[in-house]
């Protein structure tokens, strides 16, 4: 006798279609976009805890907030966009 468990999973393989496997060429534009990314991540990092720091020594906290939000506002966009190109490279 099969458990609940069993049995769902079972139904979700049957619901979902099956995914085709990731050829050489695509496996290799995920990871050039990855490395891109990782690229445009830590270039605006760098910019961005450079005008912190300068804040932060001329005591402008209100100033260190805002750019600290915008380090975490900037990382998820690059985040979104390097989602956005990966799924842009499995469908093609």
């Amino acid at each position: 006798m099969k458990s609940a468990y069993e049995l769902a999973m079972e139904r979700l393989a049957k619901s979902e279609p099956a995914a085709k496997p990731v050829s050489a060429a695509t496996k290799a534009r995920l990871a050039e976009i990855d490395t891109l990314y990782k690229g445009k991540v830590a270039e605006r990092e760098v910019f961005l805890k450079q005008q912190l720091n300068k804040a932060l020594a001329e005591g402008q906290l209100d100033e260190a907030d805002k750019v600290r939000a915008q380090i975490a506002h900037e990382k998820a966009r690059l985040e979104e966009e390097r989602e956005e190109e990966k799924e842009r490279a499995r469908r093609a």
